[in-house]
């Protein structure tokens, strides 16, 4: 049988293709009733992120207002005018959020981390689970509305910026993503099924460009709402 990380690659344009690519830009609305409950409703309605394929790094233009953009990287997260002029600077933002509720408010820089590097995960993946450090190991199928869906249990080292530690990622038969399953440390480590659809070629690359996130029952089957994420993807470019 083949390697279902292999598959899976081959799927979302090939290993050889991802290694080649710079970065990818990503235009279109990030929702979900997440943002409101923490206090930042609307704050990414209107996303523009570039993203570095090969190291985590993102930049969302235009974020929090015209003439501003938001940097993410794992150790430090800015919002700054586009001369460089530093508006808001957090250095070891994971630390933020320590101590947080389930209805904890977040600032501007909460956010951008957040989604700095839950977005810098999902654009790169499969590519994401071929970085050091990541270890995979297949688990038995799941059954999701009639279909058969393979899956990978990915391990993730310390030094990588992501929602948690294990993470389960689920694929259909033709290897392309459909579900993503994980408990954000940040979130309260709260189990969650993030489910992705209608997926595009792009230069070569494979990218869902309709995503939503719901809770997960005690049964690992996922609940219909409430919808926390909503991500939207109109325009996306490879470099």
């Amino acid at each position: 049988m083949r390697a279902l990380l292999d598959l899976v690659l081959d799927a979302h344009g090939g290993l050889r293709r991802w290694q080649q690519a710079r970065t990818i830009r990503a235009k279109g609305s990030i929702g979900g009733l997440l943002w409101t409950l923490r206090g930042q409703e609307g704050i990414l309605a209107t996303t523009d992120a570039t993203v570095d394929v090969q190291q985590q790094h993102l930049v969302f233009d235009g974020f929090t207002g015209p003439g501003l953009r938001g940097l993410f990287t794992p150790d430090c997260v800015a919002i700054e005018r586009y001369d460089g002029q530093v508006v808001a600077e957090r250095r070891a933002p994971r630390g933020a959020f320590a101590g947080h509720g389930p209805d904890t408010p977040w600032d501007q820089l909460h956010a951008l981390y957040f989604a700095g590097y839950a977005l810098w995960n999902y654009l790169t993946a499969p590519y994401l689970l071929t970085r050091d450090g990541v270890v995979v190991e297949e688990l038995q199928p799941w059954r999701e509305n009639s279909e058969d869906w393979r899956r990978l249990r990915a391990r993730f080292p310390q030094t990588l910026a992501t929602h948690a530690a294990e993470q389960v990622f689920y694929y259909d038969a033709a290897g392309l993503l459909r579900r993503h399953d994980y408990a954000p440390d940040v979130l309260g480590s709260t189990p969650a099924a993030h489910f992705s659809e209608n997926h595009v070629t792009v230069s070569g690359l494979v990218f869902p460009t309709h995503r939503y996130v719901v809770p997960v029952q005690e049964d690992g089957h996922a609940m219909p709402e409430p919808i926390l994420i909503t991500i939207d993807l109109t325009e996306l470019s490879v470099t």
